[in-house]
């Protein structure tokens, strides 16, 4: 099997990098994975996508690579939709031809936030900022190439290396006493390597039922993969400085979302129900545990 992984940089990148080197030895260690970043294929050229896919010919495409800068989106919102939607769709158009499957990660953004309750995968999405519009469009583009796919939204995603909320919020505490930490947007905080594993477990799952390909087509779709459990930003602030290896331990003042105004609008409910995942695969990790799991590796 030939695995072809975008974004090998980023965060999520990364993490599946390292996962993916456990599918070795499955089918007798005939698993190659050529992981690119941007220089190798530049997602916003889909003359540069349709090249790395005809030389490699892979037989699984997983898409970790994306446009996540949500506040810049605003401004950038052509850079936004080749990277998030058209590249989506270059690399679902080739897939077809070589007759392999997509794994593409979208994002709680494609939602307003408006919904009382989790949301499922048969809510009606309604993305509030260019970044949101830019996913759901990526979603819609690859549904619409018929390729066998999976699309996991997540959400609140952070690691141990990027830039994202854990990272941010352990830099602040060597310069700040206090921290003003937004308190009314709920979701769950979710840690690549949770995605990372979900998705080779997936995998090895399906390969065990059959051809890959095929088995892809018979249970893909949109599911949604986040941690178990919800907090808010808040929340997940004095989860991270709770634990024994953070040395800098501000205080942590509680506030809205209207006191701290972002470019970008963000939705206020984020919470998105894994009951379709649990119920086709397994059951995922708290949030808490997943974190615990993440410190302990600083």
């Amino acid at each position: 099997m030939k695995i072809l992984l975008t974004g090998k940089n980023g965060q999520l990148g990364q993490a599946l990098q390292t996962r993916l080197r456990g599918l070795d030895g499955l089918g007798d260690g005939l698993v190659e994975v050529l992981a690119v970043d941007r220089t190798q294929m530049d997602l916003s050229n889909p003359e540069s996508c349709r090249a790395v896919m005809q030389s490699f010919q892979p037989n699984l495409v997983i898409n970790a690579a994306a446009y996540t800068a949500v506040d810049k989106a605003e401004q950038e919102e052509a850079l936004a939709f080749a990277v998030n939607a058209e590249a989506p769709k270059v690399l679902a158009e080739e897939a077809v031809k070589l007759g392999a499957a997509l794994i593409h990660y979208s994002t709680d953004y494609v939602f307003d936030g408006s919904k009382q309750g989790a949301w499922t995968e048969e809510d009606v999405p309604h993305p509030l900022s260019v970044y949101g519009r830019s996913k759901l469009a990526g979603e819609q583009a690859i549904t619409a190439t018929g390729v066998p796919h999976f699309i996991f939204r997540t959400s609140w995603v952070y690691s141990l290396v990027g830039q994202n909320f854990l990272l941010t919020m352990l830099r602040l505490a060597k310069d700040r006493k206090e921290l003003s930490i937004v308190a009314d947007q709920h979701g769950a905080p979710t840690w690549t390597h949770t995605i990372a594993d979900a998705t080779v477990r997936v995998i090895q799952q399906l390969q065990q039922q059959g051809k890959l390909t095929e088995q892809i087509q018979k249970s893909g779709g949109i599911y949604h993969l986040v941690a178990g459990e919800q907090t808010t930003w808040f929340g997940f602030a004095q989860s991270i400085f709770a634990h024994p290896s953070v040395l800098n331990k501000p205080q942590l003042h509680a506030i809205t979302t209207e006191q701290y105004p972002l470019p970008a609008p963000r939705p206020k409910n984020s919470v998105l129900s894994t009951k379709k995942f649990q119920q086709q695969f397994f059951v995922l990790p708290s949030w808490q545990q997943a974190l615990k799991d993440c410190q302990e590796d600083l």
